[in-house]
């Protein structure tokens, strides 16, 4: 069963992580994608995690992100690379790119030059701040839309300040919605048979999935702030507590699993106490109510309460490390890790975040070293091997 983009191209000039993430998660989906990079290969190959994969070119991040693509290495800054990507650019569907507003029109290959050679062609530009705009030629960091978009001021305690989240959140939200994007795109192409440009900025990308902050203020102006590890519905017994040996996140948003919990905390007497009999009541009482809690979860270790909070319907969850997670039952048994055979031995990367009853997405190939494919795609667009020789004698590729 062949996979969604199995018939599509993809021109893939983005770099470190926004638009990799995207670009990877077409791959997954059978896409063919060219990455392609500056001769000495972009910075994400070597981040400073481990020397070793780092002096490999194959950085763990790098490699987590960019498996089933083929690399291609050309200096833009010579004549004949550009006329590399205007031959490959005639049989492509897609060209993502990243780079700040401009830097591929003054290369020669921004949209403008390249849809007049296929105008069908999808142009993805994911950018900080898009392409209008008085920030529109700013450079987009992950930890500088954090802070723009509003997540760090709804993020961490409000005693202690505003906290970064722990991964680059707006990296690769702002990848996925690329991946979305190039889809709607590409399956709109099927009925208009043109192409387009996508204007993909990162703080939109996060502000959509802030939505529902920005209804509560928009709707209600109610303004938000930090709160801590609660969750948005605010309930006193969604939040964090600390259990015998570490801690433990309860997720308790209704009635149903409220009683669940007390009963299974072997506190009933507290479903009769006026000071929580409701959740304004509880709210308005919740020092006291954290503090019975947290005297009952000390009696055994966080994982053990969360399997027999779960069992009787009161959702919990504690706190797993990476490590652990990857060891967890749910994610060996839906085999949510795939390997792939690489000349360093067996690589185990994440794939697609959902599973599809047929052409699903699916790791193949291991990340290219850097220039992997150079000759087997130029010899594809008409180069014989003397010219392939000369391109590489003259540093184009």
């Amino acid at each position: 069963m062949s996979r969604p983009f199995s018939n599509v191209r993809i021109l893939d000039f983005t770099q470190v992580l926004a638009g990799p993430y995207g670009s990877y998660q077409l791959a997954l989906l059978g896409a063919d994608v060219i990455k392609v990079e500056r001769t000495e290969g972009e910075d994400m190959r070597r981040t400073p995690l481990s020397r070793e994969w780092a002096d490999r070119g194959m950085a763990p991040s790098w490699l987590a992100i960019n498996g089933n693509k083929k690399s291609l290495t050309l200096d833009f800054r010579k004549p004949a690379a550009v006329e590399i990507v205007r031959k490959l650019v005639a049989k492509a569907d897609v060209v993502m790119e990243n780079f700040r507003g401009g830097v591929m029109d003054r290369l020669g290959i921004g949209y403008k030059a390249l849809s007049e050679i296929n105008p069908k062609l999808i142009y993805c530009c994911i950018s900080g701040f898009g392409q209008t705009g008085p920030y529109s030629h700013e450079a987009g960091y992950d930890g500088k839309i954090q802070a723009l978009s509003g997540i760090m001021s709804i993020t961490g305690h409000a005693e202690m300040g505003p906290t970064r989240a722990g991964f680059a959140v707006c990296d690769v939200l702002s990848g996925m919605t690329a991946a979305f994007a190039v889809s709607s795109a590409l399956y709109q192409r099927t009925h208009t048979n043109i192409g387009q440009f996508i204007d993909v900025s990162m703080l939109e990308a996060s502000l959509a999935f802030l939505s529902t902050h920005v209804a509560d203020f928009t709707v209600a102006g109610h303004c938000q702030e930090q709160s801590g590890n609660q969750a948005i519905s605010r309930k006193v017994t969604a939040n964090l507590f600390r259990a015998k040996d570490s801690y433990l996140l309860l997720a308790v948003n209704d009635e149903k699993q409220y009683r669940s919990l007390i009963n299974t905390l072997g506190r009933e007497d507290l479903l009769d106490d006026p000071r929580f009999g409701d959740w304004f009541q509880r709210k308005e009482n919740e020092a006291a109510l954290r503090a019975i809690i947290e005297a009952a979860l000390a009696r055994q270790d966080a994982k053990a309460w969360e399997k027999e909070l779960n069992a009787a319907g009161a959702p919990s969850a504690s706190i797993w490390t990476i490590e652990e997670v990857l060891a967890h039952p749910q994610v060996i048994d839906r085999a949510v890790m795939q390997s792939v055979r690489s000349q360093y031995g067996m690589l185990r990367l994440m794939g697609s975040g959902f599973k599809m009853a047929h052409g699903g997405g699916h790791l193949d190939t291991a990340p290219p070293e850097l220039g992997a494919d150079n000759d087997s795609i130029l010899t594809e667009i008409g180069y014989d091997p003397a010219s392939i020789a000369v391109l590489r004698a003259e540093g184009v590729v």
